[in-house]
């Protein structure tokens, strides 16, 4: 089943300069472009999830070097003087 569209003829220029030969139909240029967008969508998708896995193993490493510490990160030895009050 065919069916048409409306498009300005600034749109339809912007298409026209997408074409790769003359004989290229705007349906093909349209499809074209949105194989490209889903190509790209991928790509992204692809390397949000690996950088997502670079920060967790970051993350493990960093709570694994501070594992050792203290939980309130204090040395049992330290002094503290108590502060007056106002400060």
């Amino acid at each position: 089943m065919l069916t048409s569209i409306q498009l300005s003829e600034q749109a339809k220029n912007a298409l026209s300069r997408f074409k790769d030969t003359t004989k290229q139909t705007y349906e093909e240029v349209i499809l074209n472009l949105i194989k490209i967008a889903e190509i790209q969508k991928r790509k992204q998708e692809k390397l949000l999830i690996e950088e997502c896995k670079e920060m967790a193993e970051e993350n493990l490493r960093i709570a694994k070097e501070w594992e050792s510490t203290l939980i309130d990160g204090l040395d049992r030895k330290e002094k503290w003087e108590e502060l007056e009050e106002g400060i």
